[in-house]
C-alpha cells in the first residue's frame, strides 16, 4: 500500500519558486503566493509551448514547400 503524504508535508519545487502556494479559499477564490507576472515569466522561460512550436513547424515546412516550386 502507497504512503500518503501528510498534508502538512511541502511538494519539491523548482528553485525559482520557492515559497509559491495556491490556495482555494471559502468563497472558491484561487489565491496565490506570487504574482501572475512572475509566474508567467517562469513559465515562459522554463515550459515549451507546444501550438507555438507546431505553428512554427508548421510555417517552415510551407515555406521549404513553397522554396522548392521556385
Amino acid at each position: 500500500m502507497p504512503k500518503k503524504k501528510s498534508k502538512d508535508e511541502k511538494p519539491e519545487v523548482h528553485e525559482e519558486l520557492k515559497g509559491f502556494e495556491l490556495n482555494i479559499n471559502e468563497f472558491g477564490q484561487i489565491t496565490s503566493s506570487m504574482g501572475v507576472d512572475k509566474l508567467n515569466a517562469f513559465l515562459d522561460e522554463n515550459v515549451e509551448d507546444k501550438k507555438l512550436k507546431e505553428k512554427e513547424e508548421k510555417e517552415k515546412q510551407e515555406e521549404e514547400s513553397e522554396d522548392k516550386e521556385d
